[in-house]
């Protein structure tokens, strides 16, 4: 049973009866955290079109629903909404304007306790700090929200779109989220599913930072420096998701172990002209001093090079990848070589001039995408000049004749012969539909 008040000004004191929860509707003249404060828990409060100034602070398990119409403005400092219970659902609200100060943790919603079964769905967010953060709480469920940051800002000086700090169970799906610094931020979290999540002009689309026994599955992330950013984390499950026009990775591993990337598809990791300086290359999967993983099945296609993987990244399972239109397609120092292909299937290499006569879809010959020449050139960029020159030719064709002579590296036995498709295509980023952006120029 339910009772309803409305609140005609805001002196007027709301009730609930044992076992019943009462729907509260107020405007914008009413004092809406008197409200709040004598609320319920179970209470649903539904707040009228219009501007909400304040940074209101919920301390029972309530609902706070509005509109696009409905704003919270926090009046440019500290947080728009701070939850201090569980089971708090916020829905439907236009937050802006909260603080700028990372170092108190400014944002449009905020806790730190904690707290279960938070629902956060269907906001729209826009400001200087963290959109959404949550911290120490379990069992959370932020879904189709729109976080927007302040283009104004260097990108160092913003917050992060959605940042979860030592949360277990959270599924955060179907947000969209863009100029902020990284769009999903997960540290020190576990039992975890980031999904269908759409993250653009960002520096990392997701970064994850100590965190176990998580998903990240049909997510799309574009112009960005690195689509996805995973560190110091393992049991990862990173399948379906797609990077697009980002400058320096699509997919970088940093100490990342036990875990499956797989199914994603990269396109188009180019380091910007103005930003070029010897060594930064776009790298579409970039793995460094990660061990025991299953990279299978992804696309990377147009990439300054194709896999990167330095620092003792071995033990992996590497096949059923396509690398496609990449001018370098692997870059590998090692003192041992690598076989990358699994059960007789390899991965496919635009580059290969191999054979199939049997057509199996497997090349006859092995392909080996490095050699000597390379890894001198990948020590000394400088002599890049030289690759065409008739001494450098006459040395890789010593190496071919001599195979004694070729330093250890990757050696794709099975290479495929046709691309393995994955999902979606990626489209082109003119072909994409642009979001605007209040205060943006077109």
């Amino acid at each position: 049973m339910k009772i309803t008040a409305y609140l005609l000004a805001p002196t007027l004191s709301l009730f609930s009866l044992g076992g019943m929860t009462a729907e509260i509707k107020i405007s914008v003249h009413d004092d809406l955290q008197s409200v709040l404060d004598n609320s319920s828990t179970g209470d649903v409060i539904l707040l009228s079109d219009g501007r909400y100034v304040g940074n209101f602070i919920i301390t029972q398990g309530i609902t706070l629903k509005g509109s696009k119409q409905t704003i919270i403005d926090a009046n440019g400092a500290g947080n728009g909404l701070t939850l201090f219970a569980s089971n708090i659902t916020i829905e439907d609200l236009n937050i802006t304007n909260w603080g700028d100060d990372l170092t108190e943790q400014n944002a449009g919603i905020y806790n730190d306790q904690s707290l279960t079964h938070l629902t956060i769905r269907n906001n729209q967010l826009q400001g200087d700090g963290f959109g959404i953060w949550t911290q120490k709480a379990e069992h959370i469920h932020i879904e189709g929200n729109s976080i927007i940051g302040n283009p104004e800002l260097r990108s160092a000086d913003r917050g992060n779109g959605i940042q979860l700090s030592a949360v277990k169970h959270a599924v955060v799906k179907g947000n969209t989220i863009s100029l902020t610094r990284d769009g999903l931020y997960v540290i020190s979290s576990q039992e975890s599913v980031l999904e269908n999540n759409t993250m653009h002009d960002l520096r990392y689309g997701i970064h994850y930072m100590y965190s176990h026994n998580n998903q990240v599955i049909n997510n799309f992330a574009y112009n960005t420096r690195a689509g996805y950013a995973l560190m110091s984390s393992k049991d990862l499950t990173v399948h379906n998701n797609r990077s697009l026009d980002s400058q320096d990775y699509g997919i970088l591993m940093n100490f990342i172990t036990s875990s499956d990337i797989s199914y994603n598809q990269i396109k188009n990791v180019w380091t910007y002209p103005e930003n070029k300086v010897i060594g930064r290359e776009g790298k579409g999967l970039f793995v460094y001093n990660s061990n025991f993983n299953t990279i299978s099945y992804n696309t990377v296609d147009t990439a300054e090079i194709g896999i990167h993987l330095t620092a003792g990244s071995e033990n992996g399972k590497i096949f059923g990848n396509s690398f496609i239109n990449n001018p370098i397609q692997v870059k590998y120092v090692s003192t041992r070589e690598q076989e990358w292909s699994q059960g007789g299937i390899g991965n496919y290499w635009s580059n290969y001039l191999g054979w199939d006569l049997n057509n199996d879809n497997i090349g006859d010959t092995p392909f080996e995408p490095n050699d000597g020449i390379d890894k001198i050139v990948w020590k000394y960029p400088e002599s890049k000049v030289l690759l065409d020159s008739p001494s450098v030719l006459m040395l890789r064709w010593i190496q071919k004749q001599f195979p004694i002579l070729k330093p250890p590296g990757v050696k794709d036995s099975f290479p495929l012969m046709t691309p393995e498709q994955q999902g979606e295509p990626i489209i082109s980023h003119d072909e994409m539909p642009h979001q605007k952006i209040e205060g943006q120029a077109s």
